[in-house]
């Protein structure tokens, strides 16, 4: 829908204004101002010759309004402009980037005020002034107008950037270069277009409560999840891309096997030992999230600061079981947790601890694929795809020993087809090669590796990406005359393969314009709402207490928890031994950087003092 009320501000000769309102439609009104008084424009003929056009359309036009204090200019009622231009702002005569930079700032958190919740901004800059990839050649960030960062201080994210043309308004003459009747060098300009971004709000964890063998408990969120359990993007009628990619696998397999699709429970552990954790996946118990369960005698109807949730559909299976324990935790301090009614479980890191269940359920049936989806979380360092929490798909299948290799090669050939059919999709035009799907056997010979490689998808995706397992007669499940074979499947990093999505956290955002992507069903290349997001490195170094030790898998989840997911990249810098004390210090590098909210510097900064807190308290290191 085309917008209704247009605004634009530091106008000069009003040319723009005059030339934009003769090709709008007659229901599109617009509200012209400038910083100068009438008397100010008296002498300039082409200003005069304009503000009469716009006069006999009807325009309103405003002097002396301050686009830093658009507020003070329009009262509560004549505010919710869908669309505000502000072309080649300048500060004036020789002001330098600095100063510039200061008024794009004042601009954009004024904007704030008097903008409709989803209207656009649009700001016209010479060649290279905004300091984005967009421009070409791009200018150093230091010596541009950064443009996205000013921007971010207002809250607002940089949604798209196109060529700046004067043809597409003609009679429009840019003036007040250097405070002067010349022209700005429009050859090469961009028009950067911005809307609001969500408030980046200081996320709590939420308080969940679920019910065990008759009794409620209660648990936060870890902190490096906030946001991402109970999400429900696998469940209808979800438009979610891990929802459409995961059916469209299901249907795929279907053609071939009987399909028998399980209800995925809770994603509390639901085994009582780790004796579901066979050899080919113990490892990844150490990487698992452990919570406290704290028993909860309030009203199960009643919220806690509206965020309780019921979960009453928790597994069965869970209220017949012990709940594993921590293996890091003190068997006494966890004795003395438990007298006070609490006890310690961890996330679902995997779907493959629910194999047992399921291969010894009464109703399994061999020659049928049985499918659980669900989310999976573990603690992983902050790399480009490696995530704490995705979605996996796993398809268990029994069949006899006699039939294993045929079995097998039926369920890989049917796999990879559908596979690489899928990943030709997004494919760039022109581009090559296409993505190679392989499967590598593993040196215990029981497991294949998925490998993806996408040479296009981006420089780091250069080495092959690992999609998914299958694992075949795995030990201590094996029924007398049976075998078993399990297909996981990473559907986040599937998705994101297939519709181009580079940044993980975008399948998490909260934003409904992720989601617009994705209604039709169709496979189109995601289009990003936030561009080129400013980045902000910092560095951090400290002392390491020898009796401690140091945990860097540690130290990667609580600068994810800290940072809210806005660290994108830990990179080590240097390890230094003192010759006198010969105490050890660590420096790490860290850059911060959103995919879908607008983050000021001042927050970056707030998150690193808050870092260096929250590492002293839980890793024991001494910050310096």
């Amino acid at each position: 829908m085309a917008p209704r009320r247009l605004l634009l501000v530091g106008e000069g000769n009003f040319s723009f204004a005059a030339a934009l309102s003769e090709t709008l439609e007659d229901s599109t009104s617009v509200t012209a101002t400038c910083l100068q008084r009438p008397a100010d424009l008296a002498g300039d003929p082409v200003a005069q010759e304009n503000l009469q056009r716009l006069r006999e359309r009807g325009t309103e036009v405003r002097f002396g309004v301050d686009c830093t204090q658009l507020a003070d200019a329009f009262e509560l009622h004549h505010r919710e402009f869908d669309r505000i231009y502000f072309n080649f702002p300048h500060c004036g005569r020789k002001a330098g980037v600095a100063k510039n930079r200061e008024l794009l700032a004042k601009f954009f958190q004024s904007c704030k005020d008097v903008l409709a919740p989803e209207g656009e901004v649009y700001v016209a800059l010479c060649r290279g002034q905004g300091g984005t990839p967009a421009d070409k050649p791009t200018r150093e960030w230091h010596n541009s107008w950064q443009v996205v960062a000013m921007a971010a201080l207002g809250g607002f994210i940089l949604s798209d950037v196109h060529p700046f043309s004067c043809e597409a308004v003609p009679g429009y003459k840019c003036t007040g270069y250097r405070s002067q009747d010349k022209s700005f060098h429009v050859e090469g300009a961009l028009n950067h277009i911005f809307t609001q971004s969500l408030p980046f709000e200081d996320s709590q964890p939420r308080i969940f409560r679920t019910k065990v063998g008759g009794r409620w408990f209660s648990f936060p969120e870890p902190e490096a999840l906030v946001g991402k359990l109970n999400r429900g993007f696998l469940e209808a009628p979800s438009c979610h891309p891990v929802r459409t990619i995961n059916e469209k696998l299901i249907a795929e397999l279907g053609k071939v096997f009987p399909l028998k699709r399980l209800k995925c429970p809770f994603p509390l552990l639901p085994q009582g030992s780790t004796s579901a954790l066979t050899s080919w996946n113990c490892d990844i118990l150490s990487a698992a999230f452990w919570i406290s369960l704290r028993e909860d005698d309030s009203n199960s109807e009643s919220l806690t600061d509206g965020t309780t949730q019921d979960m009453e559909d928790f597994l069965a299976l869970f209220s017949e079981l012990s709940l594993l324990k921590d293996p890091g935790s003190d068997s006494k301090e966890e004795a003395h947790e438990e007298s006070y009614g609490r006890t310690t479980v961890c996330l679902r890191p995997s779907l493959l601890v629910h194999v047992q269940a399921v291969i010894q359920a009464p109703d399994f049936v061999p020659g049928s694929l049985h499918i659980l989806s669900g989310p999976v979380f573990r603690k992983c360092r902050i790399l480009p795809f490696t995530m704490p929490a995705f979605h996996e798909t796993l398809f268990v299948i029994g069949f006899n020993k006699n039939l294993k290799d045929g079995c097998l090669q039926s369920l890989l050939e049917h796999l990879k087809g559908f596979l690489d059919s899928l990943l030709t999709h997004t494919l760039l035009e022109g581009s090559q090669p296409s993505s190679s799907v392989e499967f590598v056997f593993q040196p215990n010979g029981k497991e294949y590796i998925i490998n993806v490689k996408r040479p296009n998808f981006g420089p780091d995706c250069a080495k092959a990406l690992i999609i998914g397992s299958v694992v075949t007669s795995a030990t201590g499940i094996m029924h007398k005359d049976q075998c078993f074979m399990f297909v996981s499947m990473n559907l986040d990093l599937l998705a994101m393969l297939v519709w181009g999505i580079s940044d993980w956290r975008m399948l998490w955002t909260f934003d409904h314009r992720f989601l617009k992507n994705f209604v039709s069903g169709s496979i189109e290349p995601f289009k990003s709402y936030s561009l080129y997001p400013p980045c902000y490195v910092h560095d951090i170094s400290f002392w390491l207490d020898e009796k401690k030790g140091f945990d860097e898998l540690e130290f990667h989840t609580v600068a994810r928890a800290v940072s809210r997911d806005t660290v994108i990249s830990i990179q080590f810098l240097s390890r230094f031994q003192h010759p006198k004390t010969q105490q050890v210090s660590l420096c790490y590098r860290l850059t911060y950087q959103t995919c879908d909210k607008a983050l000021p510097q001042q927050q970056v900064s707030s998150m690193q003092s808050q870092l260096r807190k929250e590492i002293q308290q839980r890793l024991h290191v001494i910050p310096r």
